[in-house]
């Protein structure tokens, strides 16, 4: 007679992600693992003191991981000015106003979220911020976090005047006269990011557990956390994760990527390998390097093949932040040491450049375990298609951003221009080209509900919208973007004993309260998490 479960799922529709068996009807978990799937097994594995989950008529799935997001970050921000969910400019004003009244001895009035959509050009100005906020510095991050708004009072204390040159990865825009208006993108949002006091560690440690709390209830169970590092002017959450790892405060599995310091080159390897040796503690691990290649398409610091089709004044091709022959050289080295590069990479040259890279390290290195991957791929010339497949790439998409929205339709498509707008985010050309697939949100920039993203990977339309679909033809089936959303972040995240319910691997779980194939398409967004199972311990039920 064999040992007895500790739980038993049953009453429900299982999917498992394993196509060997990809339906069941119940589940046994037994110190934390899958031992048994199907009546025979679940039945034969119950005994008196087995809990018995009734899913009620609801589905069971493999945890949600999410493949880029930064967590600390958008918990942090959960706690500050919040402009999340509004493009009004009078409503921006009374949040900041009423924020700043209410913290009185806050030294600098931060927080962020605010959408380019709302200001004219995606502009807005030191001057607004100045009629609510005159006496204290204010910086704010937009939506995207690739640029500021900061006041007056921030400009002053960073010294940034009409004589202050741009950064070399990035700019400050300004009036006819030179003179800053406000609005600090990419780089030039350090300048004043720099002086805005840091978080101090329980702020850190709150912010992780704030949005662990959050993340559980849309049923994510692991993460990689896309920037861990005091780039982008953030603080550096290492200590962070590996406090909350030490103490098992961690519920979730996460994967740290380490911040490339783009300003730097080789020499900062040594350190790296110190960071990952050392910052590794409980459910958290340190081996992957980020590597920020370029920018975003709306503030024109995307780097493209071909210039921008709308140049403001100014022809330009975006940036490259790392040099493409340094580049191939960095990401060899960190290949032969055993990390995992995770590639910002928007614009198509941004993935050529990022792909040849990798090219370059398997014809030094060979074929590696690192699983690099590319993230974002808004721009992906046909050329490139066919070779994350033969490079081992693997595509990491953020699918809530494939469908139109002021942003897409207001400030991505008039500045790349008609034919390159119908190449964007290609995720069936992918698929079908091999090419593996990972789901992530990039969250605070977007929402982090992973049912919420399958939508729109399978609709390409958001939930609720009435809008026309974003290019179809790069609409995937419900398997590949669920798949995406488990098993293939799970290949990511170096999670192999999650991502798939498979006799013998961890029980990270979801329970939904429908199951999402049974509807049409256009109502996967009205699916919900039930309840959120980490090793087999609920770490989320709903209420």
């Amino acid at each position: 007679m064999p040992l007895s479960a500790d739980l038993v799922f049953v009453n429900g529709t299982v999917h498992t992600m394993n196509p060997a068996l990809p339906h069941t009807d119940s589940v046994a978990v037994r110190n934390g693992r899958i031992v048994g799937l199907g009546r025979a097994d679940t039945d034969e594995l119950t005994g008196a003191r087995t809990e018995m989950v009734d899913l009620d008529g609801g589905t069971l799935i493999p945890g949600f991981q999410d493949a880029h997001i930064h967590a600390v970050h958008g918990g942090l921000e959960l706690a500050k000015c919040d402009l999340t969910g509004s493009t009004d400019v009078p409503e921006y004003l009374r949040r900041i106003g009423a924020y700043a009244e209410a913290h009185p001895s806050a030294e600098w009035i931060t927080g962020g979220g605010w959408s380019l959509e709302a200001f004219p050009g995606g502009l807005p100005t030191a001057a607004l911020l100045d009629k609510v906020v005159p006496d204290r510095p204010v910086f704010l991050p937009n939506r995207d976090h690739h640029g500021a708004w900061v006041n007056s009072r921030a400009l002053a204390l960073a010294g940034i005047t009409a004589a202050t040159p741009d950064p070399h990865d990035g700019r400050i825009e300004r009036a006819a006269d030179g003179s800053p208006t406000g609005m600090l993108q990419e780089g030039a949002a350090d300048l004043v990011g720099r002086l805005v006091p840091p978080p101090t560690d329980g702020e850190l440690l709150d912010g992780l557990l704030r949005s662990q709390r959050m993340l559980h209830s849309l049923g994510i169970t692991a993460w990689q956390d896309a920037l861990v590092g005091s780039g982008l002017g953030g603080p550096d959450i290492l200590g962070t994760y590996r406090e909350a790892g030490s103490a098992g405060v961690l519920t979730a599995r996460v994967r740290g990527a380490l911040w490339w310091d783009r300003g730097r080159g080789a020499e900062q390897i040594d350190e790296l390998l110190d960071r990952r040796e050392h910052g590794s503690a409980g459910r958290f691990t340190a081996g992957t390097v980020k590597i920020m290649q370029d920018g975003v398409v709306e503030n024109r610091t995307a780097g493209l093949l071909a210039p921008y089709a709308h140049h403001c004044g100014q022809e330009t091709a975006g940036l490259s932040f790392v040099d493409p022959v340094a580049l191939r050289s960095h990401v060899t080295a960190l290949d032969r040491l055993g990390f995992q590069v995770h590639f910002h990479a928007l614009g198509d040259r941004a993935v050529r450049e990022a792909l040849d890279a990798v090219e370059a390290a398997r014809a030094a290195n060979g074929p590696s375990g690192n699983r690099h991957h590319l993230a974002h791929l808004q721009l992906v010339h046909p050329d490139d298609i066919p070779r994350f497949r033969a490079l081992d790439a693997v595509a990491n998409i953020q699918p809530l951003w494939a469908a139109h929205e002021p942003q897409m339709d207001e400030f991505t498509i008039p500045v790349i221009g008609p034919e390159r707008a119908r190449r964007q985010y290609p995720f069936a050309a992918l698929r079908a080209a091999g090419a593996r697939l990972a789901a992530g949100s990039d969250w605070p920039v977007t929402s982090p509900d992973p049912i919420s993203g399958i939508h729109v990977a399978v609709n390409r339309i958001l939930p609720h919208s009435t809008a026309e679909p974003f290019l179809p033809e790069q609409r995937i089936a419900l398997d590949a973007a669920l798949a995406a959303y488990t098993a293939g972040s799970a290949w990511v995240n170096h999670l192999d004993d999650t991502g798939s319910i498979v006799v013998g691997n961890l029980a990270d779980l979801v329970v939904l309260d429908r199951d999402p194939y049974a509807g049409p398409p256009e109502e996967i967004a009205s699916t919900k998490v039930t309840a959120t199972y980490v090793e087999g311990s609920a770490v989320y039920t709903a209420p």
